[in-house]
């Protein structure tokens, strides 16, 4: 048996008041998922969101909060692991001309310590379309994100604060009755607390005073089709894997269930579908993937079937206004034109373009 001073630290259980994890070499861990979620729920309730004049907005509460958090400690440093999903209930109104209220959406799917802050994607969405709306969903996009990231930010610092306390035990001569070793000891912890918390701190981005609701100009587009099918078969068209695979002429990815994502055309085309109506309705949270980050457009599709067709409707809402023109004609030929093509849905629409 090596003396005190003399081999490997590891071995050495004795001299500690409470002999355990000597030099604080072996892992210890604290779980901190429920003081995590707790936490993460009051950060979010009835959060003002300010930043204009006319607009007001708020988080009303977490509507989703699935994840873990962990700290851990391995030779006297800190380790800490935290992965999130979060979906935040939002609500706003516009204070001049109109006082209706509207309710929308803030996904979080990736908030952990292998992001940094500004990196965590916050996607805004909108329970209905319209142009009030679409200014309330520009506003939580351009000043509302930054908000809520100062909200993440203010949960990884107290996270790391409070879960540091106790993981760095006192080593050999640092009982009560030295109080000098006691000092330097929560000295070491709380530097050590400061320093892994300054790393958020570091990540999170300024808010921007100067932003308004309605920095990012946007258009609306509106457009009817003819299709020479039944509306299930424009239905399965647009939400079957296999038939939007033939019709896009490429590996697609499509989860036809509320919620769900595609992904076409080589990632160029991606989304969720919001709401699906067999027969009758299709509503996606859709963008470009060259879009500014986190920006998505609404699209509803709605199909009504006559005694010798279906008509299909198209609205766009949210779409760049430097994106308008190309939009329009690419949901003709990408789309519209494509269908009707691979599957013998109607003749060629070329004239339309």
């Amino acid at each position: 048996m090596a003396k005190w001073g003399e081999g490997d630290p590891r071995w050495i259980v004795e001299e500690r008041p409470d002999a355990t994890n000597v030099n604080n070499w072996h892992w210890t861990e604290k779980n901190a998922t429920p003081w995590s979620k707790d936490r993460l729920h009051q950060l979010f309730q009835d959060f003002k969101i300010a930043g204009h004049s006319d607009i007001e907005c708020a988080v009303d509460a977490v509507d989703k909060c699935t994840g873990e958090a962990t700290v851990n400690n391995r030779k006297g440093k800190l380790i800490f692991f935290y992965e999130w999903e979060l979906v935040l209930k939002w609500s706003g109104k516009l204070l001049k001309n109109s006082k209706l209220n509207h309710k929308g959406k803030l996904t979080i799917p990736n908030l952990s310590e292998e992001n940094d802050l500004a990196d965590v994607e916050i996607t805004v969405t909108i329970d209905e379309s319209n142009d009030e709306s679409e200014t309330l969903k520009q506003f939580m996009y351009n000043v509302g994100r930054d908000r809520v990231r100062q909200q993440l930010g203010a949960y990884i610092r107290e996270l790391k604060e409070e879960y540091s306390k106790n993981l760095i035990l006192p080593k050999k001569g640092d009982e009560a009755g030295n109080p000098v070793a006691t000092a330097k000891d929560a000295n070491n912890a709380r530097n050590a607390a400061q320093k892994a918390a300054s790393n958020s701190s570091v990540a999170a981005p300024r808010a921007n005073n100067s932003a308004v609701g309605c920095k990012l100009d946007v258009r609306t587009l509106s457009m009817t089709e003819e299709f020479h099918c039944s509306a299930n078969d424009l239905y399965n068209a647009l939400t079957k894997p296999d038939m939007v695979t033939a019709f896009t002429r490429a590996p697609a990815k499509v989860d036809a269930v509320r919620g769900g994502e595609f992904v076409l055309y080589g990632g160029n085309v991606l989304g969720k579908f919001e709401e699906l109506v067999p027969e009758k309705k299709i509503q996606q949270s859709w963008r470009l993937k060259n879009w500014s980050s986190g920006h998505y457009s609404n699209v509803v599709i709605e199909l009504e079937e006559t005694s010798s067709s279906t008509m299909m409707s198209l609205k766009q809402t949210g779409i760049p206004a430097s994106e308008y023109d190309a939009m329009k004609t690419n949901w003709y030929r990408y789309y519209w034109h494509s269908i009707k093509q691979t599957f013998g849905f109607g003749t060629s629409i070329s004239d339309a373009l």
